[in-house]
């Protein structure tokens, strides 16, 4: 089985991904940020590194997506997937002018290659918070290089979430607010966590 965690930065995507992948015993698949030698220089310039952290991040999803294929004896869940980078990030970089409709161009025809030779997930998770929730985990995180990131990114990109959730139609999603959540230190927040997906899952 492959469950995948998907949500704006700051959402708890990766905290929820180790802890449901510790619960279950799932094996755990994150996104690679640290050691990302794009996504510094990403938050310094945007217009002149988008295309490079697009292309380095639809990589790396594209080598998660094949291993995941080839593992079949095991339930998978992933921080992130393959969709989110041309639906969510691509599109608002593209819309935003930050890359050139050249770049973007480019960008779709390899992920539309890409997607030919890729399955959906068996279930997405989607982490809804709102911008007050999402500024106060990245600076809870304190990541130098995310210091700079304006509310009004973290707000489109939202918006670009909002539309994908509701017209994801390749499979089975469901979503949880975490505005009022703290699943990382309050264990009745993770159980309900749990519960949601004991449902969704095993039907109990």
């Amino acid at each position: 089985m492959h469950i995948a965690i998907i949500g704006n930065i700051g959402a708890g995507k990766t905290t929820l991904t180790q802890m449901l992948g510790q619960h279950y015993g799932w094996e755990v698949m994150y996104e690679a940020v640290e050691g990302n030698p794009y996504l510094a220089d990403f938050y310094e310039d945007m217009e002149r590194w988008a295309f490079n952290l697009q292309i380095f991040f639809l990589n790396n999803r594209f080598a998660q997506v094949q291993t995941i294929r080839s593992t079949t004896y095991a339930t998978i869940i992933q921080d992130r997937t393959i969709y989110e980078d041309a639906f969510v990030f691509a599109r608002n970089l593209y819309d935003s002018k930050i890359m050139t409709e050249r770049d973007y161009r480019s960008y779709l025809l390899l992920f539309e290659s890409i997607m030919k030779t890729v399955s959906q997930p068996d279930l997405l998770i989607y982490l809804k918070a709102d911008i007050p929730k999402l500024v106060s985990q990245i600076k809870k995180r304190g990541r130098e290089f995310e210091a700079d990131i304006s509310e009004e990114y973290l707000r489109n990109l939202n918006h670009y979430y909002e539309d994908f959730s509701q017209n994801y139609d390749h499979g089975k999603l469901i979503t949880i607010d975490v505005n009022q959540m703290d699943f990382a230190s309050n264990p009745d927040d993770f159980d309900s966590i749990v519960k949601t997906l004991n449902k969704e899952l095993f039907y109990v």
